[in-house]
């Protein structure tokens, strides 16, 4: 019975190592191949010598199917506004404050914005992931139909960022959706937003914090950051209001008719969205305008764009607290 029982525990290991190992066998892979040969004169004896070699990950697929932001607000934001990255953030911005001040004199994001995103994304380069970028990208790109188009082009973006940087595309490693550096940069992004920021002539958010924040700064003015503008506020909600509409951006004159009111004074035509959050006394109302949507198009949740504005003001008082008087 005991022999009966090992041999089908090998059996089942050795399936499942051999499902590891066979992301070259996943529909769509030889079509890929044509398709990089044809388009960007890529070898294709090196992209099948390449693909032979990416693993299939199904903790990739669990992974990216239970996203963080199913967690409660207040667990969520925990994980991110905490004292470990406020104090990591500090420390950040007066090891950087010559870099952080220029990004901001550049592009118009605030330093405290900028420190925030990649306190979020890797505590400032201390956790950058652990998946192997290819073998993340092709299985996400070939076994997750969702959104297997958007996960093809990262892939064709990553092999043409590699090319470009001179990546060794089996060594580099970043999260389950296939970010990579500092930043959390997906291929495409690297490839559009990735600044030079340090002067050396070489752009590495692998390794380069100064590059990183010049980057930041670069993706979110990319998405449209304006300069000086506000990202949210609270807000007192009345009782009248419609909450099955709180989410349509309206002008702040039309919120103040259906009786929301901003905790900061602004011009009435500004248009803001309103969201809420569950605490432990019930809702928290929040306006959210033009500088929170960009943050969304980082991380396409409020939950994500929340904790990085929370935890930049959190980082903004440290800071204005430790300078002299």
């Amino acid at each position: 019975m005991r022999f009966v029982l090992s041999l089908l525990l090998l059996c089942s290991f050795a399936a499942q190592f051999a499902k590891l190992l066979g992301a070259a066998e996943l529909p769509g892979i030889p079509k890929f191949i044509d398709e990089m040969v044809a388009k960007h004169q890529f070898r294709r004896d090196e992209l099948e010598n390449l693909f032979d070699h990416a693993q299939h990950l199904p903790a990739v697929i669990e992974a990216i199917s239970r996203p963080a932001t199913i967690k409660p607000w207040l667990e969520y934001r925990a994980a991110f506004v905490n004292q470990k990255r406020i104090r990591l953030g500090l420390e950040f911005w007066n090891k950087y404050r010559h870099t952080l001040r220029r990004a901001e004199q550049k592009y118009g994001v605030p330093q405290e914005i900028i420190i925030a995103v990649i306190g979020v994304e890797t505590i400032y380069g201390q956790n950058a992931g652990n998946f192997r970028v290819l073998d993340a990208l092709t299985t996400l790109a070939f076994d997750y139909p969702r959104r297997a188009d958007f996960f093809r082009g990262e892939l064709e973006n990553y092999l043409l960022l590699a090319r470009e940087q001179q990546f060794n595309l089996l060594a580099i490693r970043g999260s389950y959706a296939g970010a990579l550096g500092i930043p959390q940069f997906m291929p495409g992004s690297y490839r559009n937003y990735a600044v030079d920021f340090n002067g050396n002539r070489t752009i590495d958010l692998l390794r380069e914090d100064q590059d990183a924040i010049g980057s930041v700064a670069n993706y979110l003015q990319g998405y449209g950051w304006i300069r000086g503008g506000p990202v949210a506020v609270r807000a007192q909600v009345g009782d009248e209001i419609c909450l099955g509409e709180i989410r349509t951006p309206r002008s702040l004159a039309e919120w103040a008719a259906a009786g929301v009111a901003p905790s900061v004074d602004f011009a009435p035509d500004k248009s803001a969205r309103l969201i809420d959050f569950t605490v432990e006394e019930g809702k928290e109302f929040w306006l959210a305008f033009n500088n929170f949507e960009v943050i969304t198009r980082y991380n396409n949740s409020d939950f994500y764009a929340m904790s990085v504005f929370q935890l930049a003001e959190e980082i903004k008082a440290a800071r204005k607290a430790s300078l002299p008087k």
